[in-house]
């Protein structure tokens, strides 16, 4: 007997006496999970995503849509980046500012190529005020995955209120399943058995996330 058959074993033994017109599993739970915890305004939800975000040592810069490009230049120079990947679809005026070499996110492109690039700008799907968390897609303002992946800086753009949500399952009713789907809580950074932390082993050692209103 293979362990497969085991298992089934003890499973049909198990549901031996439960009658065939019994509640269906997915209707006998009660499932009435918070969507959100406590009332917060919009002002507040944001708020809450900056310290959060924060808190995961990202760095957070505010301002208004027509401020967008030159912050973006800014923080591309603080950064010392003279080049930069972009996703296909991403606003060219975001990047107006900015006298950097661009890079365009091709599928032809190799991760060696990608290390050798300074910097990343994308959008982002959305942003999850309690966990702190950006969320891509791969859509056209977001590109591949691996462009947020191999450079060592990303500066991703929130566009607040409407990219911003209070919880996870706020956030998985507007997401789609099928769209591959990357959760960034903060720059990438882990930590070996004595807790001495090391960013950018997995991913971008800096994360710079600029919450834009007026979209």
């Amino acid at each position: 007997m293979s362990s497969r058959d085991l298992i089934l074993g003890r499973v049909r033994r198990a549901l031996a006496d439960v009658p065939r017109d019994d509640t269906p599993y997915e209707q006998a739970i009660e499932r009435g999970y918070l969507r959100e915890h406590g009332g917060r305004s919009v002002e507040q939800t944001v708020d809450l995503l900056a310290e959060n975000l924060a808190d995961y040592r990202a760095l957070v810069h505010r301002c208004a849509a027509d401020e967008l490009a030159p912050t973006i230049a800014g923080l591309l120079a603080g950064h010392g980046s003279t080049s930069v990947v972009l996703p296909a679809g991403l606003d060219a005026q975001w990047l107006a500012a900015s006298e950097v070499t661009r890079v365009p996110d091709r599928a032809e492109g190799t991760s060696g190529e990608l290390d050798r690039v300074d910097s990343v700008v994308t959008a982002c799907a959305l942003a999850i005020a309690e966990t702190g968390t950006l969320v891509l897609d791969g859509g056209p303002d977001q590109g591949r995955r691996r462009i947020t992946l191999v450079p060592d800086h990303h500066i991703c753009v929130v566009r607040v209120p409407d990219q911003v949500v209070s919880s996870v399952p706020q956030a998985l009713a507007r997401l789609d399943p099928t769209r591959p789907l990357t959760w960034i809580s903060g720059p990438s950074a882990t930590s070996d058995i004595e807790l001495d932390r090391v960013e950018g082993v997995h991913g971008p050692r800096t994360l710079e996330v600029v919450l834009v209103s007026g979209e």
